[in-house]
Order: structure tokens, then C-alpha cells, then sequence
């Protein structure tokens, strides 16, 4: 049990009992408890394999490679609709979690197999990026632009490609395009620290904010 899992809980607000008996359910299938990105995480043979969270509506367990389950009760849920990998569970009492048990435990276990068995997730499939005209027409036009972003990792490309893509105006596309060229010159990702403050590096955890206040 991990000490700075113990401050997250007892400062739990409005999901700490729900938080307290998911936890136990996941040390008892023998997980590492460890904090990462200021959540209680539990890891197997060195790997990520689930984490708790705690938002307005529900608190949640998250499987990292929940796509590489099988999910027979159809339980699991996208975080949002662009995920390919985590999957979660929302839960918003604790007798609904203590109903589920039996089907977290094997949902951990076969987490588990995942990683004994060395599997990954295959991304090959959507690998093909479909560029906006606007990004492919300025990047046809701009050299240096399309060199960065070609030498940006695929994650990179593909947060910036579905950024540009989401505005419905083809202008606000050429605007959000104009606006994060820079940053793409500057090898940074959509959601990358550029102020040099986080503490998350090299996401941006809003520490730029102490500089806007200022």
C-alpha cells in the first residue's frame, strides 16, 4: 500500500468510500499500488494496468489496454471517442461496486494475462492520417511546415490533425493551423508544455497560469 494513495483517499470529497472499496478489490488480485499522475495507479511485472479516478459525477477504473479485453458483460466504456486503448467503468455507489466484484476480479486477471502475455495494442489500422485540405494545402505551401510536422511523433500528428479537422468552418481550421505552426516548428505537441513549468513534462499541467497572473 502506498502512502501518497492513502493522502489521495483521505482527501477523497465525494467519492472516498466508492474510491476505498475498488481499492481493495485491486490489491486483492495482487497489483502494485503506485501514484502516477496524481492518481492511485496499480501496475503488473512493471506495467500500467489500471487506475482510479474521481470526477463530479462518478468515479471510475481505468484499464490501459481495456481494448485488449474481451469484455463479455459489456461493461467497459471509451473515455472519450477518440480513445483507442484505456477503457473504464463508472461507478457511482459503493453497492454497485460490490455487485460488479466478481466481474472486476476477472477483468483484472485478464489484464494481467495481458501483460504476461507480452500483447500490444495494433494501431496499424488507423496509422493513415486524413489530413484537412487546409492542413494538406498549407503544408504543400510551407516547407519547413510540413518537415516539422512529418517529424512529429504519430500521437503528436494525429491530437493536431483531429484538433484542425474538429472545426466545422474551413477558416477556423486555416486559423487554428496559423496559430499552432510554431509550436509544430518547435516540435511540441498539441497538449505540450511550452513554458518550461510543468511538473507533468512534457504535457502542460496549466502551470503557464502563474505566469498569465502575474
Amino acid at each position: 500500500m502506498n502512502a501518497k494513495v492513502d493522502e489521495y483517499l483521505g482527501n477523497a470529497k465525494r467519492w472516498q468510500p466508492e474510491l476505498r472499496e475498488l481499492r481493495r478489490i485491486v490489491l486483492g488480485r495482487q497489483l502494485v499500488e503506485d501514484f502516477k499522475w496524481r492518481h492511485p495507479c496499480y501496475t503488473f511485472q512493471g506495467s500500467n494496468v489500471v487506475i482510479l479516478g474521481e470526477f463530479k459525477d462518478c468515479c471510475t477504473l481505468s484499464f490501459f489496454k481495456g481494448a485488449l479485453l474481451k469484455d463479455p458483460n459489456q461493461v467497459l466504456d471509451k473515455p472519450g471517442p477518440n480513445t483507442r486503448a484505456a477503457r473504464l467503468i463508472r461507478f457511482s455507489s459503493v453497492q454497485e461496486i460490490i455487485e460488479m466484484e466478481p466481474i472486476l476480479k476477472s477483468y483484472l486477471d485478464e489484464a494481467k494475462q495481458v501483460e504476461t502475455a507480452g500483447l500490444k495494442l495494433d494501431f496499424s489500422a488507423d496509422r493513415e492520417l486524413d489530413y484537412p485540405a487546409e492542413l494538406q494545402l498549407k503544408m504543400d505551401q510551407d516547407s519547413d511546415l510540413k518537415t516539422a510536422f512529418a517529424a512529429l511523433t504519430p500521437g503528436r500528428q494525429r491530437a493536431y490533425v483531429m484538433h484542425f479537422a474538429a472545426a466545422k468552418q474551413s477558416k477556423t481550421r486555416v486559423s487554428r493551423i496559423e496559430k499552432y505552426r510554431d509550436r509544430i516548428l518547435d516540435g511540441k505537441g498539441l497538449n505540450d508544455c511550452v513554458c518550461g513549468l510543468s511538473k507533468k513534462m512534457p504535457g502542460c499541467d496549466g502551470s503557464h497560469k502563474t505566469l498569465d497572473s502575474k
